[in-house]
């Protein structure tokens, strides 16, 4: 069993696509169970955010695994799988466990090193666990990951290298507006995103927060919180966008709602009942889009989106705490590696640990024969000895074998081990499919072969497969 990345990002693909492929938190238990109902899955994780949308699987073979896991991203998103294969990007085995540290680190952010996506891939885990497509595998390699990001921002300073989406959107507003100071927003969506804007916008001066969200409750949360930090925040309904949008200076919309949330009637309506134009900033930080991006086009109005933020985003140099946490990612990602393969030749040296014990009794038993009237204490120093002999010979091959292991190729190892003592192949003492929580296993390609499988090449992989339109065979 390998780990099977398959994803859509904002690197390989415009917001346009991203909004179809994006997965709802009420669609993602219907993804999963048709993940993990298929042939080749047997584990399955779901990240979706407001730039990527990546399913991490455990399958039996790389082919099949593909076929199933594209089948079902492009079943969501109502489209063949020939519509995203321009999009989509395929990591396998040591380079899927790459990609996920590099994710959580947050070096593949559209704002590098913004740490949101540390909480978002916890809770995409803890969601998949809930529903009971985590198994041993996934729970592993996503526990080395939340570590690894916790890591990288206590340790780099890569968390300051680039402000959030949402900073980068009140940047724009001051742009277009000034400082801050004084002024009204209206944020609408009360979720992870909507927080992050309320505190961003308090930092920055302003004079008063409306909250608007589906859920009332959380609404009022929401501004509870805004209002004990000192900014003034009230709640208001969905019903009320216009008058509200018609007070405020800048309108944050960040709801993950599937379909229109701020439509060009309600910014239009808003618009005339200013007692005085004066510009509005409308930042949609949703995905898919919450505001009608025709709003952009009204006079008056700055609309700020994914789309526009997206380039200067993706350009944004953080310097050397992201030289310093790919650093970390490689070792950490090295270190896992040698980790797994390690621990896949333990199952083995048991074995022949065992089959030398089995030796040393049968030997034993002989000596009994033909000495039935030795001594017990000398029969006792005599198995002392002959064990501690074995136990010597064994100790540097089998140390030097688990040493050997962790380097890539490793695997070949423990099967000359096998194969020089007869160790039976198929015995579960002698060989298994991984240790517990294993992603890479002996009969996965290597990182240098998987990363052949990236986003550049990703045709490649697909073309082998006739489910996906390739002349090969599924395996």
């Amino acid at each position: 069993m390998s780990l099977l990345l398959v994803g859509v990002s904002h690197r390989t693909a415009p917001v346009s696509v991203l909004e179809r492929v994006a997965i709802s938190g009420e669609d993602t238990a219907k993804v999963l169970d048709e993940l993990i109902t298929g042939e080749y899955v047997s584990e399955a994780v779901v990240l979706s955010t407001c730039n990527r949308v990546e399913i991490y699987a455990v399958v039996e073979t790389f082919h099949g695994g593909l076929t199933e896991v594209s089948g079902v991203l492009a079943r969501h998103a109502q489209a063949d799988v020939s519509d995203l294969t321009d999009h989509l990007y395929v990591h396998y085995a040591g380079s899927a466990v790459e990609h996920l540290f590099s994710v959580s680190a947050g070096l593949d952010s559209m704002v590098v090193g913004e740490a949101q996506i540390l909480g978002q891939l916890r809770s995409a885990y803890s969601t998949a666990r809930e529903l009971g497509t985590v198994g041993t595998v996934l729970h592993e390699v996503a526990q080395q990951a939340l570590r690894v990001g916790k890591r990288a921002q206590a340790e780099t300073g890569i968390d300051a290298a680039g402000a959030s989406v949402v900073t980068e959107a009140l940047d724009d507003a001051e742009a277009a507006l000034g400082d801050l100071v004084g002024r009204r927003a209206l944020v609408v969506g009360a979720g992870s995103m909507g927080g992050l804007a309320a505190a961003a916008l308090r930092r920055r001066g302003i004079g008063e927060v409306a909250v608007a969200n589906r859920t009332p409750e959380r609404a009022a949360r929401l501004a509870e919180i805004t209002a004990a930090e000192g900014t003034p925040a009230r709640v208001v309904g969905l019903d009320a966008l216009a008058p509200e949008a018609a007070a405020a200076d800048v309108v944050v919309v960040c709801t993950g709602a599937v379909g229109t949330v701020v439509d060009l009637d309600t910014v239009r309506a808003g618009l005339a009942a200013r007692s005085a134009p004066r510009p509005l900033v409308v930042c949609d930080l949703g995905l898919p889009r919450d505001v009608d991006p025709e709003v952009g086009a009204l006079p008056g109005v700055v609309l700020v989106d994914l789309a526009t933020l997206g380039d200067r985003l993706r350009r944004d140099d953080a310097g050397q705490a992201v030289e310093a946490t790919r650093a970390l990612v490689a070792e950490e990602v090295r270190v896992y590696l040698a980790a797994q393969r390690s621990a896949e030749v333990t199952p083995t040296v048991t074995a022949l640990r065992r089959r030398a014990a089995e030796v040393v009794d049968a030997e034993l038993l002989r000596l009994d024969g033909r000495l039935p009237g030795l001594e017990s204490d000398v029969r006792g120093e005599v198995a002392k000895t002959v064990r501690r002999v074995v136990d010597k010979l064994l100790h540097t091959p089998t140390v030097q074998v688990k040493r050997l292991a962790q380097s890539p190729g490793g695997d070949t190892y423990a099967e000359a081990l096998r194969e020089l003592f007869e160790l039976d192949p198929q015995a579960p003492a002698a060989v298994t499919s991984g240790p517990s929580g294993s992603g890479i296993t002996a009969d996965t390609v290597t990182t240098a072969e998987s990363a052949r499988l990236e986003a550049g090449e990703v045709d490649q992989a697909l073309a082998a497969n006739p489910a996906l339109g390739g002349p090969g065979g599924a395996r």
